[in-house]
């Protein structure tokens, strides 16, 4: 189907779904680029968001981890830290997932693949796809946008969502909005940019 994304193949049936975009004047190469090599947690109040998401998994685990997990940056570094590289289609579109109990204080999110978004959910767990994708907007500009689908496996997983996303979902769109600013500012100022050279 033409105009289709990703994320329509991959989730075309979600039980919450929010979505957020914005204009960069940088071309679409340059922007898909800025998306590898945004600093996308160099927000104080997105680092402290992230700090407070994680804060419950460290209150309730019996051992501390033997060592520091090294500080994320780019949304690259989220693979394999709970996000798994679902797709991407180089230049367009990428796609980021993960599953589990997103609404336990110790939720154990595991990186999702493409293969988990084509097979039912077990029982009690929600899966997420969030993407990210760039459209040429001509003149030098391109439409930057990011959506997050949720799955739920049955009714009772689906209100146990809805009561999590109705407390997080606030602060979770700020992240979204701040990442899309600093992928921008990132995009904006990179020398690549044909907004760059007027």
């Amino acid at each position: 189907m033409a105009g289709m994304t990703l994320l329509d193949e991959l989730v075309p049936g979600y039980d919450v779904a929010a979505r957020y975009r914005t204009q960069v004047r940088a071309d679409a190469a340059t922007v898909y680029e800025a998306l590898s090599r945004a600093d996308v947690v160099a927000s104080p109040l997105i680092r402290l968001l992230f700090l407070l998401r994680r804060l419950p998994a460290w209150l309730v685990r019996a051992r501390p981890a033997a060592r520091v997990a090294p500080r994320l940056h780019t949304l690259r570094d989220l693979i394999g830290r709970g996000f798994g590289l679902v797709a991407e289609r180089p230049g367009e579109e990428l796609v980021l997932g993960t599953v589990g109990r997103f609404w336990r204080l110790a939720s154990a999110l595991r990186e999702a693949s493409a293969a988990d978004f084509a097979t039912p959910l077990e029982p009690g767990l929600a899966r997420a796809a969030w993407n990210f994708r760039v459209i040429d907007a001509g003149a030098g500009h391109t439409e930057l946008s990011t959506e997050t689908r949720v799955q739920c496996a049955d009714a009772a997983t689906r209100r146990r969502f809805r009561v999590y996303w109705a407390i997080v979902g606030p602060a979770s769109g700020w992240i979204r909005l701040e990442m899309l600013r600093l992928i921008r500012r990132t995009a904006e100022r990179s020398p690549l940019s044909t907004a760059a050279t007027r």
